[in-house]
């Protein structure tokens, strides 16, 4: 399949791809005959690549140091190591980096993609260095906002909705955003050549 996409329709595409779901991207994938494996950033990059070029990105793979045997529950303890499969975001685990770290720890989303990197360069991080990580990333944060992901189209668009029409109610807030995400995707499906559903 061939698309000869002008740079402003590339562009036009790359941001549209943003606002659609998982789903609806796994199915563009399926569509365009890639894998539909992986989170919404790689499914994002791989159509992106296959439709700029014809490239086929190979699914990342977490290498076998950084998995758990059997999916087998980790002991929680700083020195012990954070592996796929076995590390939980469960009750037990955010208790468990309290007592470390203090009330105030969280689950973020920048801890989750460190670790995920972590574990694809497999050297899964013990679980005092993300503590230490976490720490440190959430003070360089406080120090300087980061710019949200671009595949947080909801929560980027709603930022932009509430400074630029202030007045604006949640109910239209979310009108607004249904009504552009319905616009994203049915651009995207044009330029991937894809009859809507």
């Amino acid at each position: 399949m061939i698309f000869n996409l002008t740079k402003k329709e590339q562009t036009l595409l790359h941001d549209a791809l943003h606002y659609m779901s998982v789903s609806e991207l796994k199915a563009c994938c399926h569509h365009l005959s890639l894998s539909d494996s992986g989170n919404k950033s790689s499914l994002i990059e791989r159509i992106t690549a296959f439709v700029l070029d014809g490239t086929v990105l190979s699914t990342p793979i977490i290498p076998p140091i950084s998995r758990a045997k059997h999916h087998e529950p980790q002991e929680l303890h700083p020195q012990s190591l954070m592996l796929y499969g076995g590390y939980k975001n469960d009750a037990r685990t955010r208790a468990f980096f309290k007592s470390i770290i203090g009330p105030h720890f969280h689950f973020t989303a920048f801890g989750i993609d460190w670790l995920n990197k972590r574990w694809l360069q497999g050297i899964p991080p013990t679980y005092q260095e993300f503590a230490e990580y976490w720490v440190q990333e959430s003070e360089a944060r406080k120090r300087a906002k980061p710019i949200p992901k671009q595949e947080w189209a909801y929560i980027n668009f709603l930022q932009h909705a509430q400074k630029s029409m202030p007045d604006t109610t949640k109910a239209q807030l979310m009108a607004a955003w249904h009504q552009t995400r319905q616009e994203k995707v049915k651009l995207a499906y044009k330029l991937l050549k894809i009859k809507e559903a």
